[in-house]
């Protein structure tokens, strides 16, 4: 995107997002493709999809000390595990979604019908191509059903993984070191009915592991060839009284690459 403007690479060959990921040199390809003569279109006239084509999506958790909190007032029977993990060499991690049901920017997120406790979860994600190297970063919500996790830590993929339990967009930012990354805030507000319900922020630095470290972690044993998104935990929790309700808008911004924005819809 330039100055409002989308560039349109397709006149170029480059129709495939994961392709694009794995141009050694992302950036000064970017900007040699930016002073070309290419078709060019207003942000204000397109329809954002998710800014992925192939890639699976996996998550972090327990990557902040308020996520680790979260997790053990939400159980019991959990406190231990989530206590241990964040203080283990091994962090934990797991499958979120397949690409094509990635909510992108202004389309509805989901919550489960069967759940009583679903809250957002504003996350950084890493962007990495299939050599498994972070090519860039983008805006992610881990939606969750605390109460099916706390009920029995065996329920998670129940309380992650549902339609529209993740959300992604509305760009990916190239060119950021981790250093530039980690000066980044994260905040997150819920309108209700026009009214602000909730608003949360915190600070990329917070995340205890580095980026290659969670980023091996998801390699070790496994292939990706057309890249992963690994969404890297939250650090903003809504008070244990708060639940989201149909109709209210989600809005997340990190302040190096921009907002996303979604309604709520019960599936």
């Amino acid at each position: 995107m330039l100055d409002g403007d989308i560039l349109d690479l397709s006149a170029e060959g480059i129709d495939r997002l994961s392709s694009l990921l794995e141009f050694e040199g992302l950036v000064a390809q970017l900007n040699n493709l930016a002073q070309q003569n290419l078709p060019r279109h207003k942000l204000a006239q397109v329809k954002l999809l998710s800014p992925l084509d192939k890639q699976e999506v996996w998550a972090a958790g327990v990557t902040y000390l308020r996520s680790k909190k979260a997790r053990m007032e939400e159980s019991d029977f959990s406190a231990t595990a989530y206590d241990r993990v964040y203080e283990a060499p091994r962090p934990e991690i797991f499958f979120k979604s397949v690409p094509e049901k990635v909510v992108p920017m202004g389309d509805a997120v989901g919550i489960r019908k069967d759940a009583k406790w679903n809250v957002p979860e504003p996350e950084l994600v890493l962007i990495l191509n299939s050599r498994g190297h972070l090519v860039g970063y983008s805006i992610g919500n881990d939606m969750s059903s605390r109460d099916i996790e706390g009920e029995n830590l065996l329920y998670l993929p129940q309380a992650k993984i549902y339609d529209r339990s993740c959300a992604m967009g509305p760009f990916i930012r190239v060119g950021a070191s981790e250093a530039e990354a980690r000066t980044w805030t994260i905040q997150v507000q819920i309108l209700r009915q026009g009214n602000l319900v909730f608003r949360g922020d915190t600070s990329v630095s917070q995340i205890k592991r580095s980026f290659d470290e969670l980023a091996g972690y998801l390699l070790r044993s496994q292939t990706f060839p057309h890249g992963v998104a690994l969404l890297t935990g939250t650090g903003v929790v809504p008070p244990n009284d708060f639940t989201l309700q149909v109709g209210d808008r989600i809005t997340i911004a990190i302040s190096g690459i921009g907002e996303l924005e979604n309604e709520v819809r019960e599936v």
